[in-house]
């Protein structure tokens, strides 16, 4: 009798240490923290072309994470090669096998914070940037945003739809198809322009898009924020009476050479709507895309009489403004003459 009670309790004994190695082995594959050390999360891309095979591969050459036989039973028990989505996926300490599976699966994806600096002189240049941050690539970005169609759906012309996206910070998911990112830049569109927007607009005679393309100018004649209405102010001014805007950067889009840094009369000659010293009235469209401030700056501008500005002799970047043409010539000259002493300190030998 003792031994058999001795027998059933060795039995007992053996069944709860299998009981308990079965426990930690299961806890071990599916809970235990299965990310490899580091300071900061990792984030790990898993694109829409990738078999279960290639994204697996992903994962461990990644270096995220830290058991690969854990992870690789936790996987093939969950069948993650079979159900799992494109995204960009944040793995920080703490997780699990199954908490890695589950995000893949489930698509539980790290948002993108896109930051639209604005100032790109075509959308092509646009598409550019976001195939260096999206997922869908820079040719696929290139081909939504120079879709005419795609332009008049939202109620642009090819010329104007640079002005639909306003440069922020955005939220956005890195998979995020193009056709996709153009309805959440139109959402974020309407958003900005806020009937107090709207209703300055309105005041001073300007549509939504007539006053991004003046602030395409402004941004493109001073980065100096404070003087910016003041800038604005002068081109309203020349609307108003019917004077050609004369602006030097639409001459230098009309050209095509952004590098260009002095106008000169032959560049004054080219024939095409945005060279606003031969046709009156703002160009077709957007030169640039203008930041919020220039945008604003145009809806508040400053109103004076002066009619022209020219660089200081200081070459801090500031305008002086003028009233009229012989004031502003004598501007003009008293620039040109710093201009000049300052070249001439440049070329002068060493003695």
């Amino acid at each position: 009798m003792k031994k058999k009670t001795r027998f059933l309790l060795l039995a007992m004994l053996v069944l709860a240490a299998v009981g308990i190695l079965a426990a930690l082995n299961f806890y071990g594959t599916f809970y235990y923290d299965n990310i490899a050390a580091g300071e900061k999360p990792q984030d790990i891309r898993i694109y829409r072309s990738y078999s279960g095979e290639q994204m697996i591969e992903t994962l461990l050459q990644s270096g995220v994470i830290n058991n690969q036989k854990t992870f690789l039973r936790a996987a093939q028990f969950m069948k993650l090669s079979d159900n799992f989505r494109p995204g960009l996926y944040r793995f920080k300490k703490g997780m699990g096998n199954k908490a890695i599976v589950r995000t893949l699966q489930k698509g539980w994806q790290q948002p993108v914070r896109l930051v639209i600096p604005g100032y790109y002189r075509s959308l092509d240049r646009f598409a550019d940037f976001l195939g260096e941050h999206l997922e869908a690539g820079s040719e696929a970005f290139a081909a939504t945003l120079t879709d005419r169609s795609e332009a008049k759906k939202y109620g642009f012309q090819p010329e104007t739809f640079i002005g639909m996206f306003i440069p922020n910070t955005y939220e956005v998911w890195w998979t995020v198809t193009p056709d996709d990112f153009m309805e959440r830049m139109h959402q974020e569109y309407e958003k900005f322009w806020t009937t107090d927007r709207d209703a300055k607009a309105q005041a001073i005679g300007l549509t939504r898009q007539e006053v991004s393309t003046l602030a395409s100018i402004i941004i493109e004649e001073s980065k100096f924020e404070p003087e910016l209405p003041r800038i604005a102010g002068v081109y309203m001014n020349r609307l108003h009476i019917d004077m050609p805007l004369q602006a030097d950067p639409t001459v230098i889009y009309a050209v095509g050479d952004p590098s260009l840094k002095r106008v000169l009369n032959r560049h004054l000659e080219t024939d095409s709507p945005y060279n606003t010293y031969k046709y009156a009235g703002l160009p077709p469209g957007p030169i640039t895309m203008p930041p919020v401030v220039a945008i604003d700056a145009v809806l508040n501008y400053e109103h004076h009489d002066y009619l022209y500005f020219c660089a200081k002799d200081s070459f801090d970047g500031q305008h002086v403004f003028a009233k009229t043409l012989s004031a502003h010539n004598e501007n003009a000259r008293r620039y040109q003459r710093a201009l000049s002493r300052q070249l001439q300190v440049r070329t002068a030998p060493n003695p």
